[in-house]
This record gives C-alpha cells, structure tokens and sequence, in this order.
C-alpha cells in the first residue's frame, strides 16, 4: 500500500471518530475493511487506487464471498468503501465513488434465541454464595430489568444509578447517545446488596472486580458463563440473550414497540419490529398447543 493510500485512510478514520463519533469497534472494522480493499486494488495492478469502477468493486466483494464471509461482513465492508470514497470526494481527492450501483447480498434475518420467563427466574432467583455473586446477580438482574447492551452496562458508573427513583442513566449508548432507562425493584434489590459489599476503591465504575478494576464485556460473559455452569442450566446464555428476553417479553405484554424502541435505544423501529416476530412466534405455539383443530394439522 502506498504511502499516499495509507495517509487517506488515516484521515478518514480521523474523521469517523471526530465528526461521526463512530465506536472504536467501527474504526477498528473499517480500518482493516479498507486495508483489504487496497491490497485488492494492487493485486489487480490498477496504477492508482481512486481508479477503481465499481467492476472492481463487485469482484472484491465475490472474492470476499467465496472466502465464505457472511452477507452481514460483506455489507460492512461495502459500506466503509462507499463511505471512504464519499469522504475523498468531499476532499476532492476522488472524481467519482465506484461503489455506485454495487449492492451486497443481503443478510438472513435471524430471530435471537431467548429465554421464558420461567427460565429467567429459574436463573435469577438462584442463590448468591459470595460478595462476587451478589455483584453477579446484580449484574444479570439489571441486563433483564433495563434491557442494557453489554458495552452500555460495562461503562456504566455509580453516580448513573439513581436507587430511590428506580432510574439508570445510560451515558455510553450506542453512536454516543444517552437515555434514562427504569430499573425494576428486584434489580434495585440486588444492586443494594452487591453496592453493600462493593470494595472499597477509587474506580467510579458500578461494577469492578475484587481488586477494584473496571469489569470487562469478556469479564461479564465468563462469569455468566460460570453461573449457569454452576446451576447446571442446560441452555447456553450468553448476556444479549437477557436483553432479547427483556425485549420480547415486555413486547408480549405492552404491545407498545415504540416504547421498547426507546428503552433499547434503536435508532429505528424496524430494528426492534424482530421482536414483533417473536411474540407471533408464540402466539403461533400457544395456538397449535390450544386450538383443537390445529393439533391434528401434523398428522393430516
């Protein structure tokens, strides 16, 4: 990659994390998307990298493909070149954007896997045995209660937990956008419990380890992982499952997507009407297990 290639995409990932305030996990994508894209362009020896139509963008992306990359990374990586070429555009260092017209294939909805409610208090209810699990509970309590992101519930600190009011504010939301969520009163309950043993330590974190550290999103997933394990729960839980839980029952039982909207912080609607899909799923059982003539459909 040539000195000058190189220059370019510093800049633009400059300018992501300046003006757009795009997530270190987005500059991280896209830097490496883009690096990809101009080891393309040299192997097909094009004299200067801006010369690129969008033939050459197309057979980047079947190359991508055929190195079985998922629909989901081949449409990220479209759009870092559209975005990129767009940026250099407005710099007036490009004539045109050769991903014009090119279209990536578009992902396979999948509906996120989730737990009943009986299955949510059957892990919730269990027993804390240590100062660790008390923070453990107080954990998994607030994933369910306010239907937090792992990254959103890692950064959250003391002073964003309001105990009398039953209120959270979210400061590190998804594109730097805060909220105020509720915390229901067994949540509060158990962060009572685990703020009551919290070591003492200068970190404001709500959640730190036993020497007085910043828990980590890997941190939370392991002992998520050592609590189930513990209790023998034979599903596999990972921590967006509570949210997708928490998402798809209060769906259930408010019929209001807007105000699930609001409270997962999607920028868009048509992010959270997957779960609209989920509480028809249900219903769809409720009706095979119920309905007299729809049990005889398998066998007809």
């Amino acid at each position: 990659m040539t000195p000058e290639a190189t220059q370019a995409i510093d800049s633009f990932i400059d300018y992501l994390r300046g003006e757009k305030r795009a997530s270190a996990h987005t500059l991280s994508n896209y830097r490496r998307d883009l690096k990809q894209w101009q080891q393309f362009c040299v192997s097909r020896k094009l004299a200067d990298w801006t010369q690129a139509g969008a033939a050459d963008v197309r057979q980047f992306i079947v190359f991508r493909h055929q190195n079985r990359l998922g629909a989901s990374s081949l449409r990220r990586k479209l759009a870092a070149i559209r975005s990129f070429y767009r940026f250099l555009m407005q710099k007036g260092r490009a004539v045109d954007n050769p991903t014009q017209g090119v279209r990536a294939p578009k992902p396979a909805k999948k509906l996120p896997k989730l737990l009943d409610v009986d299955q949510v208090a059957g892990m919730l209810d269990a027993p804390a045995d240590s100062s660790l699990e008390l923070r453990d509970i107080a954990m998994f309590e607030l994933f369910y209660s306010s239907g937090l992101r792992l990254s959103e519930l890692v950064m959250l600190d003391i002073k964003d937990l309001n105990q009398s009011e039953g209120m959270l504010l979210v400061r590190h939301g998804k594109g730097g956008k805060q909220r105020y969520l509720p915390v229901g009163a067994k949540a509060v309950a158990a962060l009572r419990a685990w703020l009551a043993q919290r070591p003492d330590c200068e970190s404001p974190a709500l959640f730190v380890s036993r020497s007085g550290a910043r828990l980590s999103q890997r941190n939370v997933q392991l002992r998520l992982r050592r609590w189930c394990e513990r209790r023998e729960l034979k599903e596999h839980i990972h921590p967006h499952m509570l949210r997708h839980s928490f998402a798809s029952h209060l769906l259930e039982s408010s019929q209001d997507i807007r105000a699930v909207q609001e409270l997962l912080g999607h920028a868009d609607v048509s992010t959270t009407q997957i779960y609209t899909h989920l509480d028809f799923q249900h219903l769809a059982k409720v009706y095979d297990n119920a309905h007299p003539r729809a049990k005889k459909r398998g066998s007809e």
